[in-house]
């Protein structure tokens, strides 16, 4: 994916003075890419700048799984020609790739690049000039094959990074696996490769690990996912390891055993459930019933009771009776876990589930994300209470709130404390002492360097 180096010395010499603007739609994988290609532009003479600072040339990195993908990106391409008219408008990403000729309807849209060739953006780019007609780079899905490891930066505290792309799942109501092609990894050593010049560069004292379907890492290297991350246990550098999200079929006793003894990752999982029956799931065609996630979450409990379950769900997919709703609440409900990400069923062209009947109508589908919304605070903050009077290791971020900060525990405890600079980056031990009217938790430090007392 590199450029040839006279090419790399030709766009340097033209573009020293650019300017370059991001953003981006959905998931943190888009984050960490986008922070990649950023790097690109980079190293080629741009200025990276704000959206709204009259950039040159704006690059826009949309999603296929936010609802109304061609209206958000209409509005963000209306946004930046009207923050600068004659600006340079590219789009990357999911939705690209989906839908590249819709995309180029668009107007003030000058280049369209699909998941092969995001990448190469440079290689597009010999001017800034608006185009008569947009230009179209994207290849059928089937010919996806390479993978570029990405992570995010800018954020000094935590940082994504990329270790699998693609999905050979064929769930009903998805569709990645059209937008990110099959499953890939780099082999462990490449990936260890990446981590440590990572770590390097950002001197993140956290590390998410990301990826479409991500502990499909190695499928097709002969390597997997407990494999690697026994690797990145042993690196130096970094504090933390955090698995953002693992299939519950693909998280195995031998991952959840490892992460309780180990030092670096924390006791937090993020697991997709979708829905709590098992009728439901076959419709979806999940590749697993309700008992094996109850039983992953048992071993989590036994093995880490401070550890923090975070669930995917998914409410209104067709076919969803009042009956099967109320069993998927109730699954939930009786679980050991911590919170609920709550998505609202949409319709998506090319999958299977728009040719399913018994459509849930969109007032019921409103009605039932309600309830689990309300289901997902009452859980969070049952598990916030259950933490009081326990030490966490908080790791303080850089953003600033009035005259506070934040940072979140090893499992995922969000913690307030009065704005100190100097805390950006660094780990504190406090007693965890009492929640605030927002559930956000204060304590006392126990570093003995530290006299600060979050007891406000």
């Amino acid at each position: 994916m590199l450029l040839r180096s006279d090419k790399m010395v030709h766009l340097h010499r033209m573009n020293t003075t650019k300017r370059v603007a991001f953003y981006t739609l959905g998931c943190k994988l888009n984050f960490s890419e986008t922070s990649t290609v950023a790097r690109l532009f980079q190293g080629v003479g741009y200025e990276k700048v704000d959206f709204d600072d009259s950039p040159d040339m704006f690059i826009i990195n949309t999603c296929s799984v936010t609802e109304n993908a061609d209206k958000k990106c209409r509005s963000l391409v209306s946004r930046a020609l009207r923050t600068s008219p004659h600006a340079y408008v590219a789009i990357i990403g999911c939705y690209a790739q989906l839908k590249p000729e819709e995309i180029a309807q668009i107007p003030g849209v000058d280049l369209v690049l699909g998941a092969n060739e995001k990448f190469n953006i440079l290689e597009h780019i010999d001017a800034l000039e608006k185009n008569v007609k947009t230009k179209i780079h994207a290849c059928e899905i089937s010919e996806v094959n390479a993978f570029v490891p990405s992570y995010s930066s800018g954020d000094r505290t935590r940082t994504f990074f990329k270790v699998q792309d693609g999905c050979d799942y064929s769930c009903s109501f998805c569709t990645i696996p059209l937008a990110r092609g099959k499953s890939r990894s780099e082999t462990i050593a490449s990936t260890i490769q990446s981590a440590k010049q990572l770590i390097a560069d950002t001197g993140s004292k956290e590390i998410i690990l990301t990826g479409v379907n991500t502990g499909d890492f190695g499928k097709y290297t002969g390597e997997n996912f407990f494999e690697l991350i026994q690797q990145l246990d042993q690196l130096n550098g970094v504090e933390r390891f955090r698995i953002s999200s693992i299939e519950p079929n693909l998280l195995s006793d031998e991952i959840i055993q490892f992460v309780a003894s180990s030092d670096k990752f924390v006791p937090h999982f993020h697991i997709p459930l979708q829905s709590g029956s098992n009728a439901t799931l076959r419709r979806m065609r999940r590749r697993y019933q309700r008992d094996v996630y109850e039983s992953r979450v048992a071993l989590i409990k036994e093995l880490m009771p401070h550890c923090c379950i975070g669930v995917d769900v998914i409410v209104g997919f067709p076919g969803e009776t009042e009956e099967e709703f109320l069993e998927s609440y109730s699954f939930l409900n009786e679980l050991d876990i911590s919170y609920l990400h709550v998505f609202t069923y949409s319709e998506r062209a090319n999958t299977h589930a728009v040719e399913l009947a018994d459509v849930v109508p969109n007032k019921v589908r409103a009605q039932r994300s309600k309830m689990l919304h309300i289901l997902s605070e009452k859980k969070k903050r049952f598990f916030y209470q259950q933490q009081l009077n326990k030490t966490g290791q908080v790791l303080w971020e850089g953003e600033r709130d009035g005259d506070w900060m934040y940072g979140f525990t090893e499992n995922y405890i969000k913690v307030k404390t009065p704005f100190v600079t100097e805390k950006t980056n660094t780990l504190e031990t406090l007693l965890l002492q009492e929640l605030d009217q927002e559930g956000i938790c204060m304590g006392i430090s126990l570093n003995p360097t530290s006299s600060l007392q979050i007891n406000n």
